[in-house]
């Protein structure tokens, strides 16, 4: 069973090739390497995911319903501008969920400042770097155990 599942949106793969001014110059598994170190010190299980493909990002959301997982943490990368369907999925599901992004898309092309996520995210951390996924992490840990203890 997961707890968390982290979803990496397209072209995310090319961490630590692409643009790395921008986006850093870690790669998807360094940062999924953090992320489940972290997660075995706060006693939980996390399980990541990345595609360059909608659609199945949208099945993997689905299927964390059935899973039973507790908390999503999202970087649609591209998608968040974009797809209509992977945020009806978010909320078919109501998994609560927090948008990650490596820059911060405020101060990009204006064509990035609009999320189809943001409105319905507990939270949205931008221009963090990867750091913003642990600090994700740190505020998904403490929700579930704030819903474990009700």
């Amino acid at each position: 069973m997961t707890d968390i599942l982290v979803i990496h949106g397209p072209n995310l793969n090319m961490l630590g090739v692409r643009e790395p001014g921008i986006y850093g110059s870690k790669s998807l598994n360094d940062i999924n390497n953090e992320l489940s170190e972290k997660a075995e010190v706060r006693g939980v299980s996390i399980t990541s995911f990345q595609s360059n493909t909608e659609g199945e990002l949208v099945t993997r959301i689905q299927e964390a319903f059935q899973e039973s997982v507790k908390f999503i943490i999202i970087n649609p990368a591209a998608y968040t501008h974009t797809s209509v369907a992977m945020r009806d999925a978010l909320l078919s599901v109501q998994i609560p969920f927090i948008e990650v992004h490596l820059s911060n898309v405020h101060q990009r092309e204006s064509f990035r400042h609009h999320s189809f996520f943001s409105d319905k995210a507990l939270a949205v951390i931008c221009g963090m770097g990867s750091d913003g996924y642990l600090y994700a992490l740190d505020a998904a840990c403490k929700r579930i155990t704030q819903s474990q203890a009700k």
